[in-house]
C-alpha cells in the first residue's frame, strides 16, 4: 500500500488527523516539520532564520522526497509549502494524498503564533488567506481526495481518511 499524505495549510490538522490515521491504519506517522527538526537539531524559526525560506523549502523537500523513497508505508504530515516544489508534486503521484482543506478563518482560530509559525507575523489571517489563495491549484493538483475540515472533530476527520484509503485499496 502507498504512502497516505496529508497536506494542507498550517492548522488544518495534519499532525493531528495523521496520528489517528496512523493508528488506525497499522502505519507510523511522519511529521515532516518535526522529523527536520529531530535531525537538525534547530527549531523551524531558527532554520528559517539562518537560510531564509529558500533554504527551508529546500530542506523541506528533501525530507519529504527521502521519506517517499521509503518502502515501508506511512502516514506522512507534510509542511504545507511543499507543494510548492515540483519535484516533490511528481513524487507524490505514487502516493494516496489528502488534501485537508480549511478556511482561512478557521485556519487563523487553531494556529497558534510561535517559535514554529514564520509566515504569519502578526496577521494571521491576512496571511493563511494569502497562502491558500495562492496554493489553492497545487493543493488541487496533487490531491487524490479531499477533505473539508471546518467545524469537523480531528477523530471524524481520521474516519473520513481511513475510509478514502480503504475505498482506494479495494479500488486497485
Amino acid at each position: 500500500m502507498r504512502h497516505v499524505v496529508l497536506v494542507g495549510l498550517m492548522g488544518s490538522g495534519k499532525s493531528t488527523v495523521g496520528e489517528l490515521v496512523a493508528r488506525r491504519t497499522a502505519r507510523v506517522l511522519i511529521d515532516v516539520d518535526a522529523a527536520i527538526v529531530s535531525r537538525t537539531g534547530k527549531t523551524v524559526r531558527e532554520l528559517w532564520e539562518e537560510g531564509g525560506e529558500a533554504a527551508y523549502r529546500h530542506l523541506e523537500s528533501q525530507e519529504v522526497l527521502t521519506l517517499l523513497g521509503s518502502s515501508t508505508p506511512a502516514v506522512l504530515a507534510a509542511p504545507g509549502g511543499v507543494v510548492l516544489d515540483p519535484a516533490v508534486r511528481t513524487a507524490l503521484e505514487d502516493a494516496f494524498v489528502v488534501w485537508l482543506r480549511t478556511r482561512p478563518s478557521t485556519l487563523a482560530g487553531r494556529v497558534r503564533i510561535g517559535d514554529h509559525r514564520p509566515l504569519l507575523g502578526d496577521r494571521p489571517y491576512e496571511a493563511l488567506a494569502a497562502m491558500s489563495e495562492s496554493r489553492l491549484h497545487l493543493y488541487e493538483q496533487v490531491a487524490t481526495a479531499v477533505v473539508d475540515t471546518d467545524d469537523v472533530t480531528p477523530e471524524a476527520l481520521a474516519d473520513m481518511v481511513v475510509d478514502l484509503v480503504a475505498r482506494c485499496a479495494t479500488d486497485t
